[in-house]
């Protein structure tokens, strides 16, 4: 009888969990079809384990190729994840303070680039102008690393040091810069001995458009116009990218979910860091008034929040990560669509495994209710939730990002309701007014997007591109 019972629990356990596989799988296939996503991996992790692992779709369209657990995905600024760990491993062999200034590691730099410290690099909140902007103006070919690089040591800073949050570039290079010579290696070979070796991880490595990587998912997007033409209908293309070597630190990674999913546990089991180290990076930066920044140390995706907080990356709008370490849990989402935004649902995906997850977070509970009801029930939704918990807030920095990636998508008046509300819930706040005047300006509205750029202008006078954009307004 015991053998019987014990048998049956097993059947039961087994189809319980052959149930739940289904309806994530179910899931995630709802959210290709959604999206248009051609290809997709998945991991997720339970304290040190990889406890799901998927691979759905096509991983090259072109001659019908599926993905499988070797397809390798360029993850692209999940790869500052990676410089976070390089940098945390030299600040525990004692190489590297993070609160050092940038000249105390690299010469011949502009004066006013001197004084930024290391974890201000790293936090995105250095002032420092964005390499992209030269790299972005130049013709196909014509692209040289070393007059590129004394072009935008040229260009003013964007605002003073720690005053406020840009992503950028120009940081990572600067921190690629450190860990090689500080390690006396290229970077790319010091990730390889000191992260991917130590994992196990055979199928990450860096490249673009232009390297020949095996097993690899190219990136698609959807265009709606090309050649200055309009489209009758959305096209499928292949993206092309090219990553110059100095940029790799912020962007030039591939890999596979199962990879990163590796990468995760040894982070847990601190095998790449020590547990106080960890603690440290995934940390929040705070900006010169003591108000604490959106980023950590390499981690831009974070979640500090009471219960369940998680820190993690996004990567080009196709791939994204969130570790909870509260939980010994982590998810792992690589797609090869841009635009694919795997961030609006990963908690969702994440309440497979612990319901708790996607219940504790605002953004996750008003995306679902507002794509039942529609976006313009936004702040009568945050109102509704408010009388069931009057802690119910969505974050300023994660509303505000998505209503980006919304915008993105075309749906303008849609993202123009997350702006309104995030205007109201955080009213002084320079930056939801910028954003707010942005989307009324896609939406043609000069008059009331004046008024936002004003507002935004006074509450932060060092707001450059809102005075840029209130100048060409006034003419």
């Amino acid at each position: 009888m015991k053998k019987l019972i014990t048998v049956l629990m097993l059947i039961s356990q087994l189809g319980f969990a052959q149930s739940k596989e289904k309806q994530v799988e179910d899931f995630l296939l709802k959210q290709m079809k959604d999206f248009k996503i051609p290809g997709m991996q998945v991991a997720v992790v339970q304290r040190g384990k990889i406890v799901f692992s998927k691979s759905l779709g096509k991983a090259y369209i072109q001659d019908n190729i599926a993905v499988d657990d070797q397809s390798i995905f360029a993850i692209n600024s999940c790869t500052k994840s990676f410089t976070g760990v390089a940098a945390m491993q030299l600040v525990e062999e004692g190489k590297l303070d993070l609160n050092a200034p940038i000249s105390h590691y690299i010469d011949s730099l502009p004066a006013q680039w001197q004084p930024i410290k290391i974890q201000q690099l790293l936090a995105h909140i250095s002032g420092l102008p964005d390499i992209l902007r030269i790299q972005e103006n130049t013709s196909a070919g014509a692209f040289n690393e070393a007059k590129s690089w004394q072009k935008v040591m040229t260009l003013p800073m964007d605002f003073p040091t720690g005053s406020q949050f840009s992503y950028n570039q120009t940081n990572y290079v600067l921190l690629g810069k450190v860990i090689s010579k500080l390690r006396g290696k290229d970077f790319t070979q010091v990730f390889q001995e000191k992260q991917f070796d130590v994992v196990g991880m055979p199928h990450t490595v860096f490249g673009d458009s232009r390297d020949i990587i095996p097993h690899y998912a190219p990136t698609y997007s959807l265009k709606k116009a090309m050649d200055g033409q309009r489209l009758p209908e959305e096209k499928l293309t292949i993206n092309y990218a090219e990553v110059p070597p100095s940029r790799r630190g912020g962007t030039g990674l591939n890999s596979t979910a199962e990879d990163m999913a590796k990468w995760v546990i040894a982070l847990q089991q601190g095998k790449l860091l020590k547990k106080e180290t960890l603690k440290t990076m995934w940390s929040p930066i705070t900006f010169n008034n003591g108000k604490p920044t959106n980023w950590a140390l390499g981690w831009g995706v974070n979640k500090f929040r009471p219960k369940h907080w998680a820190v993690g990356m996004t990567g080009g709008g196709r791939s994204a990560f969130l570790v909870y370490p509260d939980d010994e849990m982590a998810v792992i989402v690589l797609t090869n669509l841009q635009g694919s935004s795997p961030e609006n649902w990963i908690e969702e995906l994440a309440g497979f495994f612990n319901p708790e997850i996607p219940a504790s977070d605002p953004i996750t509970l008003l995306r679902i209710e507002l794509d039942k009801r529609g976006y313009d029930k936004a702040m009568q939704v945050v109102e509704e939730a408010r009388k069931k918990d009057h802690g119910f807030k969505p974050d300023e920095n994660e509303l505000n990002d998505w209503a980006y990636r919304v915008m993105s998508k075309d749906k303008n008046k849609e993202a123009l309701e997350l702006f309104k509300l995030n205007a109201a819930l955080y009213p002084d706040s320079w930056n939801t007014y910028d954003s707010l005047g942005e989307a009324l300006l896609r939406l043609g509205n000069k008059e009331e997007a004046k008024k936002m750029y004003q507002k935004s202008v006074e509450l932060n006078p060092n707001n450059n591109g809102g005075k840029q954009i209130l100048e060409r307004l006034s003419k």
